[in-house]
């Protein structure tokens, strides 16, 4: 089996080998961790600002109060513990699963484009959300588990069209198989919109991504698969470090790269369809995090690339869901353009240069 070529903007930057200066190896072991750290702190405050800020203001030291439970029962309190909170947490979530699911994909197919929407699931997760809002609008209630089971199916689809037949797990037929599952998902989609146009307007917000404060409803249903598939992007980490080598060399180390392939993407597929189901269609942000952290960082190594991927991602979008909740408060604005407008410009920039 004939090697993979990984693409410069994935193995650019590598870890310092084991010869290396002493010197040198310190200097990009304190890089990766001052990258970390600064994450993890924009991610706190992120958080802080998401739990202060909005329609209502409410202080920091009561924001603690009512996280610690010393809060006095009434209007503040509850505005904190049961709208704020799990809007917080299930903006870390989402984000934290679409930038794993990125390193997933594009480790797995040696691709630095890779995102969900290359594997079909987010045609399907909007299929799965659209049917649910215009065909059965009174069981609006079922809208995360429709555009969950149809962003799995979406994903399922691809995979088995991808493994089957000639050349069975090639990267390119991947590819080609999910633009091809995308394209079938967004015309039922806009079929439905047609159908039930006096209707289109229930599902414009949901279209254009965005968190609602309806407390733990969305993430109790979700949370079993985001687990799973971030236990899954854990497990995969140094296999996919391992297949960055090469096919040939991957199997030599006892790795079946179609197989990791396999499980990369249907865990990837699995992290974006629970997003969806969140917060309905969020662009960028699987392509741009884990480019973002690669340049940071100045390593491909998964393992790192994976984790503060996680962090990041939670962190841009609170950031965006606490600027789209303020901007024009009390009015709120869907989050998803303001995630296209950071991405954009990478993409265009990640397009051009691979271009030369």
């Amino acid at each position: 089996m004939a090697a993979v070529a990984q693409p410069a903007e994935l193995a650019a930057a590598p870890a310092p080998p084991a010869d290396a200066p002493a010197a040198a190896r310190r200097s990009h072991a304190l890089r990766r961790t001052i990258v970390v750290a600064v994450a993890l702190l924009v991610l706190l405050i992120a958080a802080a600002l998401s739990l202060t800020l909005g329609a209502v203001h409410v202080p920091l030291h009561d924001v603690i109060d009512a996280l610690t439970g010393r809060a006095d029962p009434g209007p503040l309190r509850e505005i904190v513990v049961s709208l704020r909170l799990p809007r917080t947490v299930e903006a870390i979530v989402v984000g934290a699963g679409l930038g794993v699911a990125g390193v997933l994909l594009q480790g797995a197919l040696g691709n630095p484009l890779a995102s969900p929407d290359v594997i079909g699931v987010t045609g399907g997760a909007s299929f799965g959300a659209i049917l649910v809002l215009l065909a059965f609008p009174s069981a609006v209630a079922l809208l995360p588990v429709g555009a969950l089971l149809f962003g799995l199916l979406a994903g399922a689809l691809v995979l088995a069209i991808a493994w089957s037949g000639v050349s069975a797990g090639a990267t390119g037929k991947l590819i080609l198989a999910g633009i091809a599952v995308s394209a079938l998902f967004n015309a039922a989609t806009t079929s439905l919109m047609v159908a039930f146009s006096d209707r289109v307007q229930s599902a414009v917000l949901w279209m254009a991504g965005g968190l609602t404060s309806d407390g733990w409803s969305g993430l109790g249903t979700t949370w079993p698969y985001f687990a799973a598939g971030f236990l899954a992007a854990a497990l995969l980490a140094r296999p996919l470090d391992r297949l960055a080598l090469g096919d040939d060399v991957a199997e030599s180390l006892g790795i079946r790269p179609r197989m990791i392939r396999l499980a990369a993407v249907a865990a990837a597929a699995l992290l974006a369809s629970s997003a969806a189901a969140l917060v309905g269609l969020l662009g960028f942000l699987g392509l741009v995090i884990p480019h973002l952290v690669r340049m940071a960082g100045g390593t491909a190594s998964n393992r790192y690339v994976m984790g503060t991927s996680a962090l990041v991602g939670g962190a841009l979008l609170l950031a965006g869901d606490t600027l789209a909740r303020t901007v024009l408060a009390p009015i709120e604005l869907p989050v998803g353009p303001f995630m296209v407008v950071l991405g954009v410009p990478v993409f265009l920039w990640l397009l051009l240069r691979g271009a030369h």
